[in-house]
C-alpha cells in the first residue's frame, strides 16, 4: 500500500476488540472512504461490517477517495463517477438503521479557478442532494517521504491565485471545504479561511499531526507548534475541526507495532493531549469525531476507536457530547437528521 497507509490485519484486530460502551449514544461518522484499489478493497459491505458492531452510528459523511472515477469523456468530470457511485449506494441504503453517505464530500480540481463551476454543478446534480462539500488535498512537506504519492500536492497551493479563485466558487454553490494538510501548513489555511469567512472550512484529522521523518526527533516541539497553530486558526468562526485520523503512519503513534490491537484505554491515553487541545480550542460546537476508516483500520478496530472517543469525553456534559458525536457534523454538513 502506498504512502501513509498501514496494512489491515483482521486477525490482529480481532484479538483486541472490546465490548461497546454507551451503545445508545447517537453518532455521525464524519469521515470515511470506500476504496477499490488493486491491493485494497473496502466498500459498502466492509464498512457496514465495521459500523454495525454495536455503536449507534446513525449516519456517515463520505470523503472523496479516488474511487470509481469515470474512465472516459471530459477529464475534469471524471471524478463525478465517484459521486454517482456513492449516491447510488446511499440511495440503496436509505431508510436503513444507518444512513451511509448522508453527506458526500467530492473532489474537484480547484486549480482551474472559475472553470470549476461546471464540475461543482455536475457533482451537485449527480449527488441528488447529498453533496455537501469539496476536498482537494494540499498536504505538502519538504520531506517527500511524508506525502501519499496518490495525492501529493505542490508547495504553497493554498496561496496560489488560481486555487483561491476555485476555492471562492464554493460559496456560490453553498459548499464547504475539507482541508487535508500537514500541521506546518495551518498558517496558510488560516490566511485562506480568513479571506473567505462565508465558506465553512473543516480541518481533517486534527490538523495533520506529523511525528515521523524529519519530525521524529522533535516531538515536543511538534506538539507545541501544532498547538499554537490550532489555537490561532480556531479564532476564525468559519473553521471547524475533525478529531480522529490518528492511525496513519505519519502520526507516529506506532499502534501497529503492538503485539495485539490497542485497547480503547491505550488509544485514549495516547490521544488525550491532542484531542483535549482540539476540543478546548474549537469548543464542541465546532469539533466532530471521525473514524477515517479504512485508513485508520491498520492501527485499531472501529469499536475501540469510538470507545476511546467516549472515554475521552465521559466527564463532559450531555450537550457537549451530543455536539461532538452528532450535532456539529449534522450542522456543518447540512445533513438535516
Amino acid at each position: 500500500m502506498a504512502g501513509n497507509y498501514l496494512p489491515v490485519r483482521e486477525d490482529w484486530l480481532s484479538k483486541g476488540v472490546e465490548a461497546v460502551i454507551e451503545p445508545m449514544l447517537p453518532i455521525v461518522d464524519a469521515h470515511h472512504h470506500f476504496y477499490e484499489r488493486p491491493d485494497w478493497n473496502y466498500k459498502e459491505k466492509e464498512y457496514l461490517s465495521d459500523l454495525t458492531m454495536g455503536h449507534n452510528i446513525v449516519a456517515s459523511v463520505y470523503m472523496q477517495a479516488l474511487t470509481r472515477y469515470r474512465t472516459e469523456g471530459d477529464e475534469l468530470l471524471m471524478p463525478i463517477g465517484e459521486t454517482e457511485y456513492v449516491r447510488e449506494l446511499a440511495d440503496r441504503n436509505a431508510g436503513e438503521q444507518v444512513e451511509i453517505a448522508r453527506g458526500i464530500v467530492s473532489y474537484a480540481d480547484l486549480r482551474i479557478g472559475r472553470e470549476v463551476d461546471r464540475v461543482l454543478q455536475a457533482h451537485i446534480e449527480a449527488g441528488g442532494g447529498r453533496v455537501k462539500g469539496v476536498r482537494h488535498l494540499v498536504a505538502w512537506d519538504a520531506d517527500s517521504s511524508l506525502a501519499n504519492p496518490l495525492s501529493a500536492a505542490s508547495k504553497g497551493l493554498l496561496q496560489d491565485k488560481c486555487y483561491r479563485d476555485g476555492f471562492s466558487r464554493l460559496a456560490v454553490f453553498g459548499l464547504s471545504y475539507d482541508a487535508w494538510l500537514f500541521f506546518p501548513q495551518l498558517p496558510e489555511l488560516f490566511e485562506l479561511a480568513k479571506v473567505y469567512p462565508e465558506i465553512p472550512v473543516i480541518i481533517d484529522h486534527c490538523g495533520g499531526c506529523v511525528r515521523v521523518g524529519v519530525y521524529a526527533d522533535c516531538q515536543d516541539e511538534v506538539f507545541s507548534t501544532w498547538r499554537k497553530y490550532i489555537y490561532n486558526i480556531s479564532s476564525l468562526p468559519n473553521v471547524y475541526i475533525k478529531i480522529g485520523g490518528l492511525g496513519m503512519r505519519i502520526n507516529g503513534f506506532n499502534f501497529d507495532r503492538l503485539e495485539e490491537a490497542p485497547s480503547s484505554k491505550i488509544l485514549a491515553q495516547a490521544w488525550r493531549p491532542w484531542v483535549e487541545t482540539c476540543i478546548d480550542a474549537f469548543g464542541p460546537e465546532r469539533a466532530m469525531f471521525e473514524s477515517n476508516f479504512p485508513v485508520d483500520k491498520g492501527s485499531y478496530s472501529y469499536v475501540n476507536c469510538w470507545n476511546a472517543f467516549k472515554k475521552l469525553t465521559h466527564s463532559m456534559s450531555t450537550c457537549e457530547r451530543e455536539a461532538l458525536f452528532f450535532g456539529t457534523a449534522n450542522k456543518v454538513y447540512k445533513l438535516k437528521i
